[in-house]
């Protein structure tokens, strides 16, 4: 990749223009998972700026609590969770919530429902971040069959009808990688113009050539 040459490219593929290409791949589409993952990418971009100004900010350090699996909490783990369970209900897209910091599940306003049920885990790796090491956000989208009468087997879906997943890696530089079941692709964010890129556009697994997500 020539890096220098990418420095005065402006027909950039942000991952904004990316989702709004595949969606419209369905001429059906209204438009709603679009939104919700714009909210998720904003969610991303709010916690890479925590991460990177932890020490600053004193977020490091243990927060006193534990999740859900009996780990000690982060600083950071608390307020990453804040943050994407803001983002996801203010989308006005999500009906239930399942994060890994929390015991039970959040299930949204009914006038605020939508028709998607999101898991996630807001700060993956939380035990490296006093040492710098990379920790991410992991996060899987199903659909929910009833949006007026939503249960917690709206969660057990098979892995197979999950309509997007993807991890966004806070280190170095900060990575998103999504799939929307056509093929996977990498995006980093540029921060001086707060844009995810596509860095890394059809990754494949090269030991069996499949996509990550199929």
């Amino acid at each position: 990749m020539d890096h220098a040459a990418d420095t005065f490219r402006t027909d950039l593929m942000t991952i904004t223009r990316h989702v709004l290409n595949e969606q419209s791949r369905h001429p059906e589409s209204r438009g709603d998972l679009t939104i919700l993952l714009s909210h998720i990418v904003l969610g991303c971009k709010f916690v890479a700026s925590a991460v990177n100004k932890a020490g600053l900010a004193k977020l490091t350090g243990l927060a006193g609590e534990t999740n859900v699996q009996g780990e000690e909490q982060k600083k950071l783990d608390v307020l990453s969770n804040e943050v994407f369970v803001n983002a996801l209900v203010s989308s006005g897209r999500t009906c239930v919530l399942v994060s890994e910091e929390d015991e039970k599940a959040t299930f949204v306003d009914p006038k605020l429902r939508g028709k998607y049920c999101v898991c996630f885990d807001p700060l993956d790796g939380s035990s490296n971040i006093d040492c710098g090491v990379s920790i991410g956000t992991i996060f899987g989208i199903y659909m929910i069959k009833n949006q007026d009468t939503v249960t917690l087997e709206e969660v057990l879906q098979p892995g197979k009808d999950m309509i997007a997943a993807g991890y966004c890696m806070y280190g170095s530089s900060c990575t998103l990688v999504l799939s929307t079941g056509n093929g996977v692709n990498g995006f980093t964010l540029d921060p001086s113009l707060g844009e995810f890129i596509m860095t890394h556009p059809d990754i494949k697994d090269t030991a069996e050539r499949k996509d990550l997500f199929g």
